[in-house]
């Protein structure tokens, strides 16, 4: 057995961690683990930059809803002048001149003083009845002024006064029975009615353009009663206790 010895490999070893020169690190070292992350003042200082943004945007919403609440009121406040502004000037500019039997003579039915204006018009079938009506533009005082319309269809029935539609008379300056009916009263269908068509007045003028009877020259007039021919023009200066509008005029068909 001298010459058939048993052979023994080299045990082959793994890689091994060893420490070479110092402070270099050899094959096989562990390194340590770094964890990334917010220091204590970098938190803080995004805390507070969160909470500033949150301040402007709640601040920002704040304002846009009160511009909102704002123009929504501007708009409110418009609207029923407007639709009185926009009804009158409507209105006057289709007026036509119109005679009408009252008590066994005929009376012209446009007149008017600085308060109050009536006038024959069409209106559309929104009222019920479609066709030719008087109407009636008077500023009532109470509490508060308000503009107020009473219409008849141009009907003798109707302006006799039938059921419980109260007759017609021509404007003179004075009270009627009409006047003391409650607003929104619609009858007959629609032939007779009573509508507010502003609150809160302050503010109604009506002057009047045109040639009198007693004067051969064009003007301007605070009335326009027992005239046989409409004038040319009306010019209404309207305001409430909100605010002032501006003057209509308002040029009405020839007579």
């Amino acid at each position: 057995m001298h010459g058939d010895c048993m052979r023994i490999s080299p045990v082959q070893q793994s890689p091994s961690v060893s420490t070479g020169d110092a402070g270099s690190p050899v094959l096989g070292a562990r390194r340590p683990i770094r964890f990334s992350g917010f220091t204590l003042v970098e938190l803080v200082i995004a805390l507070a930059l969160i909470a500033l943004i949150s301040l402007v945007l709640f601040s920002g919403l704040r304002l846009g809803n009160r511009v909102w609440e704002g123009v929504e009121s501007l708009a409110e406040r418009n609207a029923a002048p407007r639709i009185a502004h926009n009804f009158m000037a409507r209105a006057l500019a289709q007026a036509r001149p119109s005679n009408v039997t009252f008590e066994g003579e005929q009376v012209p039915v446009f007149r008017g003083d600085a308060q109050n204006l009536e006038f024959v018009a069409p209106l559309s079938e929104h009222v019920g009845t479609p066709g030719l009506y008087i109407l009636r533009l008077s500023l009532e005082h109470g509490d508060v002024d308000r503009l107020v319309l009473t219409r008849w269809l141009l009907h003798p029935d109707v302006l006799d006064g039938v059921g419980d539609i109260p007759p017609w008379e021509p404007f003179d300056g004075a009270t009627h029975p009409a006047d003391a009916e409650p607003l929104d009263a619609d009858r007959a269908s629609g032939a007779y009615g009573r509508t507010l068509l502003l609150d809160n007045v302050s503010e109604l003028e009506i002057s009047y353009f045109g040639i009198t009877q007693k004067e051969p020259e064009s003007d301007w007039y605070s009335e326009w009663l027992d005239e046989p021919r409409m004038p040319l023009a009306v010019r209404i200066h309207l305001a409430t206790k909100e605010q002032p509008w501006p003057d209509m005029v308002i040029r009405l068909p020839e007579s």
